[in-house]
């Protein structure tokens, strides 16, 4: 029912508000970040952080532009950021008057939309902002934050916090049309009894049957959130990663970016794992991606254009015994299969992979590139003496350096 989550490959994460306008960390910087949690983050007065509200006016907002540059990357969902921690909300919300001046999260959705994006929305379940809540102030929270220390209010200011932040998410599941996938967070601050995470999910599922929901949702997610890593071993249901290229989720000037080639290995080690990498961008207060994340997605559109279809609509691959590195696989409408070995550490110009039907092998050769590779097969002896006519063995391919990709190349290894 939900394998066209599983088909998609990889996602846009969109991390944007008004603190994009002081390249201040969304929500995390009023905080001083977390405890323990790097990077670290300097605190500004949170009354400060919250009147920042006033001046956000993105005069170069394109989502359009947003949503071509992310499907030619190869992203075939989104993600968007209606309301974080902050409370202030990037949605036409009738319920607070803590909202951006434009319904910035129905253009996004409609520019996305019209690209051919799945859709989804991320809605933070707290709200620093709200009275009922409480209301954080510089008195009441620690700096930097502590996970499961936090203001507390009475039972009668809960229950009306609670009505108010299920009005908002209703509010976004049905004014949006279609939504495929509610990426819930905040789910650390009290207890999922107070939650009450079985009644949040039927209130989706009661305006958006066929959306999935995150784990974030506790004990009542669809898929799983990993956030920040891969996970050491797949997990046993949906899943994906999502993944910041730089060190901050929201716009933060002045910071390492990671390499298009390590986020280009994170995507397809997330692939071979039968998983999705959800890739963040934090635009700017202008409304641009920095120009950084920019040079990082026109590198994926080069890469995608000769090797998409080895990481979209794709199954895990090889062993790791049979292939030192992350692998593919899909069926071939005619029968057969095809491997996708990809390519991602050096020295790779000679490559064994073991443990294949080798009588079975009718080509082998650098997906996007012409002609075949030279290659050769060895039948394991025991498998010959035993009298097998489908002889398992090891497969030598011999790669010319001119050949390979600048960020990662893939092996294609047809069998009938």
């Amino acid at each position: 029912m939900n394998d066209w989550f599983r088909e998609l490959g990889l996602g846009l994460f969109i991390h944007w508000g008004h603190a994009s306008t002081r390249g201040w960390e969304l929500s995390w910087q009023m905080t001083g970040g977390v405890r323990d949690q790097s990077p670290p983050r300097s605190p500004v007065p949170i009354e400060d952080y919250f009147a920042n509200a006033a001046g956000f006016d993105p005069e170069r907002f394109d989502p359009a532009g947003w949503a071509d540059l992310a499907w030619r990357a190869g992203a075939r969902y989104m993600v968007f950021t209606a309301k974080h921690h902050d409370g202030f909300a990037m949605f036409d919300t009738e319920l607070s008057d803590y909202k951006a001046g434009r319904d910035y999260t129905r253009e996004i959705v409609d520019a996305f939309r019209d690209k051919g994006f799945r859709i989804g929305l991320y809605f933070s379940i707290i709200d620093w902002h709200h009275e009922d809540y409480p209301r954080y102030t510089d008195a009441t929270v620690r700096k930097p934050y502590v996970v499961g220390d936090y203001p507390r209010g009475t039972q009668e200011q809960w229950e009306r916090y609670r009505a108010f932040m299920l009005g908002q998410l209703g509010e976004l599941l049905t004014g949006y049309g279609p939504i495929d996938i509610l990426w819930l967070d905040g789910e650390f601050e009290h207890t999922a009894e107070e939650w009450d995470f079985a009644a949040i999910r039927e209130f989706v599922r009661e305006r958006q049957p066929h959306c999935l929901v995150n784990d974030r949702c506790v004990g009542h997610g669809d898929f799983v959130t990993p956030e920040q890593q891969l996970p050491l071993a797949p997990p046993d249901r949906l899943w994906e990663t999502c993944l910041t290229m730089n060190e901050s989720w929201g716009y933060v000037a002045d910071e390492e970016w990671k390499d298009a080639g390590e986020l280009l290995r994170t995507l397809v080690e997330a692939a071979a794992m039968g998983g999705n990498l959800l890739l963040n961008v934090g635009p700017t207060g202008t409304g641009e991606f920095p120009a950084e994340a920019t040079a990082r997605l026109e590198a994926f559109a080069t890469w995608m254009e000769r090797h998409e279809e080895s990481i979209r609509g794709v199954r895990t691959g090889l062993e790791l015994w049979q292939f030192h590195g992350p692998s593919t696989r899909r069926s071939l409408p005619e029968g057969g299969e095809r491997l996708y070995l990809h390519l991602v550490m050096r020295p790779y110009e000679r490559l064994t992979v073991r443990g294949l039907p080798v009588r079975r092998i009718t080509d082998v050769r650098l997906l996007g590139a012409d002609g075949r590779l030279a290659w050769s097969v060895l039948p394991w002896l025991k498998e010959v003496h035993s009298g097998t006519g489908d002889p398992l063995g090891d497969l030598r391919v011999e790669i010319p350096s001119a050949l390979l990709d600048p960020m990662c190349s893939v092996v294609v290894v047809d069998l009938s």
